[in-house]
């Protein structure tokens, strides 16, 4: 036996049992944790080396090591993480339109859960306006920029220099000559996206720009995970918007220079949930690499809502690698659980875990009208693939699922019983389930779910029912392609 030999059997000897134990006592899925014990035994060192590079999760480690965690954030303000003090409807503030059957009772179990998952309280009286595509969002940001007096806060994932991200550069430049205080979090790989970034020319404009975990070489830092998938906008306390949205011009879908049109849902917030959004953006600008820059003061005296608006009862829910894991998944869960008559689900990527699935199917065996709609054309290619693989879990049961006609809908939606809807920047897929830092809106209100519910019905309507037979009968080779991708699928 050589000496290279005998110092690879012992470096196994050592490694596989402590790889082994660790998966042992730290995967939650019993067929995960035998496959890397088997892994890591068998494979004399290469297999504990394959389960410390591929085997932990580094994400939520990183995150929890950060310091940044809820703990650390609650004691850093000198109370519970529930962004301002808990907002009080006005006297004079119109009733909401949140209850239907029981989900006017406190103890109803999806209010529960949202409390359960949530660190902001549920407050009545907001006023949401839902927009889609991006020139009536784009328009009602700029307008929103033209009357800023006091502070501008921007979070976004993507803001591309092209057309549309250098008219939000000149209006925000001109903001900051008026006295403005701007401040811009971009996520470290979502300005990549933007060959060359736009950060140079916000700077350059006097406006405050910070990275969210951008990659770095020194110190080494090149993870693609962890990232930031928050959608806001804040201009001094009384307007605010969220939703999947980025600052780009591939969301000016009825620009002729426009050769990747994707549209979106946005919404407009009035009322208390800007303090929460607002919480959330100092979060984040804790996270980045400005975070030494104070931000301004808030401001929470808020307008009331416009007369378009829908009146809710709303909150803010995170969900992320580090504390925040799992919540949103379990938000869903909760959601599907609780439905009686109806489940209209719109997401551009769906490859959900397995309990989500189960969860779809419960409730169309209860008889509940589920309908899921994606897009017909992707710009993830593998993703679409991937996700034909595993639709017929879904068709078999039941579900209704159609592929939405062109251009690319980017839209999120989770609308329950036509009045609880959730809306935000999650997608249905493993990256934003356990790996983004995303957040949603759930809100409570008849009105508001309608109009969610028929504008997802009416997406489905103009495309194209998808059919069991239509799954079946791919071809051999197509049908080897989407279950090649599906096996990726945690990793797209």
């Amino acid at each position: 036996m050589t000496i290279e030999t005998l110092v690879v059997l012992i470096s196994h000897a050592l490694l596989a049992p402590a790889t082994a134990l660790h998966a042992l006592l730290f995967k939650r899925d019993s067929r995960a944790a035998f496959g890397w014990i088997v892994v890591c035994v068998l494979f004399p060192l290469a297999g504990p080396l394959i389960y410390l590079f591929f085997g932990l999760n580094r994400a939520r480690g990183r995150a929890q090591r950060m310091g940044l965690g809820l703990a650390l954030w609650e004691v850093e303000r000198g109370g519970p993480l529930n962004g301002s003090p808990p907002s009080q409807e006005p006297k004079d503030a119109p009733p909401t339109d949140s209850t239907y059957e029981d989900f006017g009772l406190d103890e109803h179990p999806l209010r529960r859960a949202g409390h359960a998952l949530s660190r902001y309280p549920l407050v009545p009286a907001t006023g949401i306006t839902p927009y889609e595509g991006g020139q009536a969002t784009f328009e009602a940001m700029l307008n929103a920029i033209e009357t800023a007096r006091h502070h501008i806060l921007i979070a976004t994932y993507i803001f591309d220099k092209d057309p549309t991200g250098l008219a939000f550069v000149q209006a925000l430049s001109k903001a900051v000559e008026r006295g403005v205080q701007v401040f811009v979090i971009i996520d470290g790989v979502g300005r990549l996206y933007s060959r060359p970034p736009i950060t140079r020319a916000l700077v350059k404009s006097g406006i405050h720009v910070g990275l969210f975990l951008a990659p770095t070489l020194i110190p080494p830092a090149l993870s693609i995970n962890m990232r930031s998938h928050h959608k806001i906008f804040i201009v001094d306390g009384h307007f605010a918007m969220t939703g999947g949205i980025n600052i780009s011009h591939r969301h000016q879908i009825d620009a002729k220079d426009n050769r990747h049109p994707t549209n979106d849902w946005h919404f407009e917030l009035v009322g208390p949930m800007i303090d929460q959004l607002r919480s959330e953006f100092e979060r984040l600008w804790s996270m980045t690499n400005q975070s030494k820059t104070a931000l301004p003061v808030a401001i929470t005296d808020h307008p009331t809502a416009r007369s378009q608006a829908y009146n809710v009862e709303a909150r803010v829910i995170t969900d992320g690698p580090d504390e925040d894991l799992d919540r949103l998944t379990m938000l869903f869960i909760a959601a599907l659980s609780q439905a009686r008559h109806s489940v209209r689900i719109m997401t551009p990527y769906f490859l959900p875990p397995r309990d989500l699935i189960s969860a779809i199917q419960a409730a169309a065996v209860r008889g509940v009208d589920v309908t899921l709609v994606l897009p017909s054309k992707n710009n993830l290619i593998f993703v679409h693939w991937a996700t034909q693989n595993m639709l017929w879990e879904l068709l078999f049961r039941g579900v209704k699922v159609f592929y939405q006609a062109p251009p690319f809908h980017h839209g999120k939606l989770l609308v329950i019983d036509q009045a609880y809807t959730i809306i935000g920047s999650s997608n249905w897929d493993t990256r934003s389930l356990r790996l983004n830092f995303e957040l949603q809106v759930e809100a409570y209100g008849k009105a508001f779910g309608q109009a969610m519910h028929t504008a997802i019905e009416q997406a489905a309507l103009t495309g194209q029912a998808v059919t069991l037979s239509d799954v079946d009968g791919r071809g051999f080779w197509v049908r080897l392609r989407d279950s090649i991708c599906w096996l990726f699928s945690p990793y797209l």
